[in-house]
């Protein structure tokens, strides 16, 4: 029997997407271990629903991290060793690189995804899962996850029916602009806001009567659904591993 697909788990709140894969998980619905359980917020809901199923967990603070920056500035020396900030300014798709913000965004975030990546790459996992984690990431961080060209291996839930509605509030773009059917779609992470290709989706109807809590909670039942089905896909359509 082949090993089960490492996963690991970025979370920023409740973790109730994450509560759903370690239920998928445990029950064998999908062949897959959680490796762990990361966070950018300290005390989260989500930490103690992966300790509780037995998973590591760690935390690296970005409030902390990005406050630092501010107040003390940044040198050479706080960056990561092998940051090619050139190329990582070419390749985002986020912010004007002519804007004196987009760099102190992307070398500040660049030394909390180092943080990150400390904790992440000793673990050998398969896939990163995005369970509700509410930071963007830079190429920099993508490219140490994407090490083959072609083949994504970060995973993230949109809460609308992409491409329709990306950013922050999907849910409530959808209510306000009328829309009588929304969604959640699951995809995989590039360098762009929610572009990248789309592995799963589902939808529901949003009656006249609804309110801006009703359809985000016809969202999150569409969305435990939806994000174990997508990487049990995942790893059906997986490369096989040579020998393996």
């Amino acid at each position: 029997m082949p090993a089960p697909c490492k996963i690991g788990t970025l979370i920023s709140g409740g973790g109730t997407n994450l509560q759903a894969i370690i239920d998928a998980c445990e029950h064998g619905r999908i062949p897959a271990k959680i490796m762990f359980t990361g966070s950018d917020t300290p005390g989260v809901r989500g930490l103690d629903r992966a300790e509780k199923a037995g998973i590591d967990t760690f935390v690296v603070d970005y409030k902390q991290i990005i406050s630092s920056c501010r107040a003390g500035g940044i040198s050479p020396d706080n960056l990561p060793d092998d940051i090619p900030l050139a190329e990582v300014m070419d390749k985002q798709k986020l912010m004007d690189p002519e804007d004196e913000r987009t760099r102190f965004f992307l070398q500040s975030r660049a030394i909390a995804e180092k943080q990150l990546l400390d904790k992440i790459l000793p673990y050998d996992i398969d896939l990163l899962v995005l369970a509700g984690f509410m930071r963007v990431l830079t190429p920099y961080f993508i490219d140490r996850i994407n090490t083959v060209p072609g083949q994504y291996r970060i995973m993230n839930i949109h809460p609308a029916l992409l491409p329709a509605f990306p950013g922050t509030d999907g849910y409530g773009d959808t209510f306000r602009y009328g829309c009588k059917i929304g969604g959640c779609t699951v995809h995989f992470v590039d360098y762009g806001e929610d572009t990248g290709p789309i592995i799963g989706q589902k939808a529901f109807e949003i009656e006249d009567t609804d309110t801006l809590d009703d359809v985000k909670q016809k969202g999150l039942e569409k969305e435990w659904e939806l994000y174990p089905a997508c990487i049990e896909k995942f790893i059906l359509q997986a490369p096989a591993t040579p020998g393996a």
